[in-house]
């Protein structure tokens, strides 16, 4: 009830008297949007490749297109009510996602590119089995990968080959289920191998994709090896119009006895990429990072990717990462990246498509700004 100020001073004064009225109650919809957090990001980048010719760029994710200029990658919007402690709670989690790196991730289900994209949108649940066995319902992140699509949580601005060759989000169901406090795994299922929002098998109606990973992390009596991780998982389901395809992946991440140092290691294979049989991709991986200072900190990657069997050449890539958080909440990161045809081709480069690629070695520069709200 709001009472404008004159009245309340002839009240004070006992001119007038205040009406008695029941105590307000918060309205139902402040209620359920009490524990509902918004947060996000804007990630913005320049980059430079040297040299000229761009008309055949290396075939890692959001590569093409952002040569030689200034980019608007990507901005999220994540609007979530995270479960609680409680036996039976429930709760969401919607991503949306704006700008061209939308149309990479390709989850439109009209199959039309619009600049947005929901990355993720899933209702939450918990039930009291033993430990608390959570699900997912809806669209959800895959189970495998070092790396993921938000830049800010990879240790490097680009994506590895073995991001490339994984798949990115289903539309299903995943169970969670923390085995010991050491120990997790889920499985879910899927209509396909994504990412395609409510895309169908044509196959036939029952047939499914199905994923599970395996979590162990280090207890804290593990000594410096406390809170390393190792990981495994697989993902299997349609793949293309004859076959499925299928998605294997491990990897580590692993503190050292050296202060700020960490370092991982991860492996992907694919079988029958796209439905073809006997087409394969494999990528080997090793990660390293030096936490210097408190604002400052270094990553580098190498990868080989063997990808003879659908792009016709390896590739060996190196990409070092320095970050320094000057400003509060932003990420900040200069990179340099060099993919090297190690089949001894030239894949990369060239003015015009029709005069082909004409370089083994493809260098590039970039700078990354990333505000987390």
């Amino acid at each position: 009830m709001r009472v404008q100020k004159w009245t309340l001073a002839l009240a004070a004064a006992g001119l007038v008297s205040m009406p008695v009225v029941a105590e307000e109650q918060p309205s139902p919809i402040l209620t359920a949007l009490s524990s509902t957090t918004i947060s996000g990001y804007v990630n913005v980048s320049a980059i430079w490749n040297p040299g000229s010719g761009n008309a055949f760029v290396p075939p890692y994710a959001f590569g093409a297109g952002k040569q030689d200029g200034f980019n608007l990658d990507v901005a999220k919007l994540t609007i979530e009510r995270p479960l609680d402690e409680g036996q039976w709670s429930a709760g969401y989690k919607a991503d949306l996602i704006f700008g061209p790196d939308a149309n990479t991730l390709a989850t439109q289900s009209t199959g039309t590119a619009a600049d947005f994209g929901i990355k993720q949108a899933y209702v939450a649940l918990r039930a009291p089995v033993g430990n608390g066995l959570d699900f997912k319902t809806g669209v959800f992140d895959t189970v495998i990968g070092y790396e993921g699509f938000d830049a800010g949580s990879n240790p490097n601005y680009t994506r590895s080959y073995g991001y490339t060759i994984e798949p990115t989000t289903h539309t299903g169901v995943l169970m969670t289920y923390q085995l010991m406090e050491s120990l997790g795994l889920s499985a879910g299922i899927a209509n396909t191998m994504g990412p395609v929002i409510n895309a169908r098998s044509p196959r036939a109606e029952s047939h499914k994709t199905y994923l599970g990973s395996l979590a162990f992390t280090v207890p804290e009596g593990g000594g410096f090896m406390a809170g390393s991780t190792v990981y495994g998982g697989f993902v299997e389901g349609f793949g293309g119009p004859t076959d499925d395809q299928a998605n294997f992946y491990a990897g580590i991440t692993m503190n050292t006895p050296v202060t700020g140092v960490k370092v991982g290691a991860a492996f992907d294979y694919v079988d029958d990429v796209g439905g073809a049989e006997g087409v394969n991709a494999r990528s080997y991986g090793g990660y390293a990072s030096f936490q210097a200072t408190e604002k400052m900190s270094i990553h580098a990657r190498a990868e080989y990717a063997d990808l003879d069997d659908f792009y016709g050449s390896d590739i060996f890539a190196v990409t070092g990462t320095l970050q320094y958080d000057l400003w509060k909440n932003v990420l900040s990161r200069l990179e340099v990246r060099w993919d090297h045809n190690a089949s001894g081709n030239e894949s990369f480069g060239g003015d015009t498509v029709a005069g082909g690629p004409d370089l083994k070695n493809y260098w590039t520069v970039a700078a990354n700004l990333i505000y987390k709200f």
